[in-house]
């Protein structure tokens, strides 16, 4: 809740006029408590979860608008039920976990001082502590993925979210519960590091989830404004990691590729690709129509 009862109040404290952003957010959230504000993040992870997947499914279903050639596993094609039931199981997830761990962590976020007031962050702000959080989560996350794919980890945790060897866009949360409270926190640790504002929070928890989606989307497209980050692993990347499961090695990082070049847990990849490369050339030159992409065996894919 902003100290303030009036804009005049808020302008007399800042010494200037509130910018067009700053009015918006005096309007909205003046009278609502900071712990108000912080739930925002499960309508957003709701509608996040229930509407960004939907486009995927519109064109898993409807194959003859030409989408399937960027399908990366092409062979692979799941049933309108199928992707539903996967959405049930996320919304069980999300009622009975996500959302209560959102409703008891906010102590947390005030504990780091997380702000709700003025002034608002400039744009390069924002822009500044997101890539640090994107860069905070992936590498921590990288860690605690590669834990996971231990014996231990992948039996008893990991191999829950491993149910689709062929990811879909709504299999992203798709998780044990428990994977989804310790994943939880490299996605804290960023704001904890550098903690900013509210509206930067929101971005940074809806942004990641929105990632999630686009690298288990199951599709390669050409046009990704993504494929222009530096260092971005992307749908291909993440899928090769799903389709090899539990005797995966590779791909451990969520978002970017730089721990698994660093550490060598990216050679079966890289390995993976040349095959693909090679049979592509040979398919040329024996004048046969491409497919739009290729798996190999899995025996073939573990040379680490």
């Amino acid at each position: 809740m902003l100290p303030f009862n009036t804009i005049e109040e808020a302008v007399t404290f800042l010494g200037r006029n509130l910018t067009v952003a700053e009015t918006l957010w005096f309007n909205y959230s003046a009278k609502k408590s900071d712990y108000y504000l912080y739930c925002h993040n499960i309508l957003f992870l709701f509608l996040i979860f229930s509407l960004v997947p939907l486009p995927l499914v519109f064109v898993e279903m409807m194959k003859s608008l030409g989408f399937h050639k960027y399908k990366i596993q092409p062979k692979v094609s799941l049933s309108f039920s199928e992707m539903f039931k996967c959405y049930k199981d996320v919304m069980r997830m999300f009622v009975l976990v996500v959302g209560p761990l959102q409703l008891v962590s906010y102590p947390s976020v005030k504990m780091i001082g997380i702000q709700t007031g003025l002034p608002l962050p400039s744009v390069w702000e924002i822009l500044s502590q997101l890539t640090v959080y994107f860069m905070i989560e992936d590498y921590t996350n990288y860690w605690i993925h590669r834990f996971l794919h231990c014996k231990w980890g992948y039996e008893n945790i990991h191999r829950v979210h491993h149910e689709y060897a062929a990811p879909i866009g709504f299999a992203a949360p798709y998780a044990h519960w428990l994977e989804i409270l310790i994943l939880g926190i490299p996605s804290f640790l960023g704001p904890a590091i550098a903690p900013g504002h509210m509206i930067t929070f929101w971005l940074w928890i809806a942004l990641r989830q929105i990632e999630a989606i686009e690298t288990h989307s199951g599709y390669d497209f050409p046009w990704a404004p993504t494929r222009f980050i530096p260092f971005y692993g992307g749908a291909d990347y993440h899928d090769y990691h799903h389709y090899v499961g539990e005797q995966s090695q590779s791909n451990f990082a969520s978002v970017f590729t730089y721990c698994d070049y660093i550490y060598g847990t990216d050679k079966g990849y890289r390995y993976h690709k040349k095959v693909l490369r090679k049979l592509k050339e040979q398919s040329k030159a024996n004048g046969a129509q491409n497919g739009a992409s290729y798996y190999v065996p899995t025996q073939d894919l573990k040379s680490e």
